[in-house]
């Protein structure tokens, strides 16, 4: 079994990392050691071992706060982006409905992990705006003030889309957003450690994942920056223990959280080469598929560079992806409704055809981990399967 891992491994280019990323070897270690030799829980106040876990802790967050911009006591550790997104937006709503502010502006093209707790809103009252991009898929800062209203209590828009890597203008909309009353809340699950500086922009609620970068899963964070002297209007949404300023109780799951902080600081260190090796990685798969026929699905001058969501000409992508299951790991869309052969209700939301929402196939990389990838190869299988251009 073990044999037959390493040669899967070493076969099959993983190119989905916008769904998740390997651990690196260094996270690992650093998890293991809080799990079987400091293993504390950092709430003991009674002997060392409680104390080494706060104080590791501690310093886990002052880290990511400063990553942000952020002071250390205005982030809180939680399970991933999902659960922060949750405690943003259902924890704000008990501020709007005591101010008489329940109008929501949010873009069509978020996760669900937005999307829904924003529906569920909708159904105790609250009124949303889900803006649809066009076939940019990118939401402009013009588009959202357009929409903003006395009783505009939030704005939520993510930092990079999951499934185009489309880089939405959060830092612009942030410093628009900071002289008015309306929260910001940045959905930052693909962009966090990215587009580092977009994050230092005054963002009132930042939602991070960990294991877009490294880290394992099950960990992530929520930065709550004040405005002031005044601290973002959230109301707990679960209850017992009062950790993490009551917003998030529960005890603190301490080898995970040396996990994300070693999976950030290993990702910052590296950023610069991270961004210049996923560019050359990109502009090689580019390259590569002019010899298929496809287009682009998403503004290419607004991307991250580690994401392509293409759509090949006559092809269907689940058919595809069956196909190229020996060459590489790819997807259509999030992996969170991939099981779902629906079109992309990203895709659909700017605005492209059926065709085209239903077969947009996303690759997406991190250079040091697909060495042996031949995009060119890909790039013959793809055409191989191509029917001939019509005259």
């Amino acid at each position: 079994m073990e044999t037959s891992q390493k040669w899967v491994a070493a076969v099959v280019a993983y190119l989905d990392v916008a769904a998740t990323t390997r651990v690196d070897p260094r996270v690992a270690d650093v998890v293991l050691h809080w799990m079987t030799e400091d293993f504390g829980n950092a709430g003991s106040r009674t002997h060392e071992y409680g104390a080494r876990a706060k104080k590791a802790v501690q310093e886990a967050r002052a880290f990511l706060a400063a990553t942000v911009g952020a002071k250390t006591e205005e982030v809180i550790f939680t399970s991933g982006a999902t659960e922060s997104n949750n405690i943003a937006l259902l924890g704000i709503a008990p501020h709007g409905e005591k101010h008489e502010r329940r109008h929501i502006i949010t873009s069509a093209i978020e996760h669900k992990a937005v999307i829904e707790p924003l529906l569920h809103l909708q159904g105790k009252g609250f009124e949303v705006d889900f803006l649809e991009p066009g076939p940019s898929g990118r939401i402009t800062t013009e588009a959202v003030l357009e929409k903003l209203r006395p009783d505009t209590l939030l704005v939520s828009l993510m930092h990079v889309n999951n499934e185009t890597g489309v880089i939405q203008p959060v830092a612009e909309l942030a410093e628009r957003l900071r002289k008015t009353p309306t929260f910001l809340h940045v959905d930052a699950a693909q962009g966090y450690g990215k587009i580092p500086q977009d994050l230092k922009a005054p963002i009132d609620m930042i939602s991070i994942s960990g294991h877009k970068i490294g880290a394992p899963k099950g960990v992530g964070a929520l930065v709550t920056r004040r405005r002031g002297w005044d601290k973002a209007p959230l109301e707990p949404i679960m209850f017992g223990g009062g950790q993490e300023r009551k917003l998030r109780p529960g005890t603190l799951p301490v080898p995970l959280i040396m996990g994300l902080y070693e999976a950030a600081k290993i990702f910052q260190e590296g950023q610069a080469r991270w961004a210049r090796d996923a560019l050359a990685m990109r502009e090689r798969m580019l390259t590569a598929l002019g010899e298929t026929r496809f287009h682009i699905n998403g503004d290419a001058d607004h991307t991250v560079p580690h994401i392509l969501n293409v759509t090949f000409d006559g092809l269907n992508a689940e058919a595809l992806i069956v196909r190229l299951k020996d060459q590489v790991a790819v997807a259509t869309g999030s992996a969170c409704t991939s099981a779902s052969y629906t079109p992309s209700h990203v895709l659909t939301a700017m605005g492209l055809p059926e065709e085209v929402a239903t077969n947009g196939l996303r690759f997406s990389w991190y250079p040091s981990q697909v060495t042996d990838f031949i995009p060119e190869d890909l790039a013959a299988t793809i055409a191989r399967m191509q029917p001939a251009a019509s005259a």
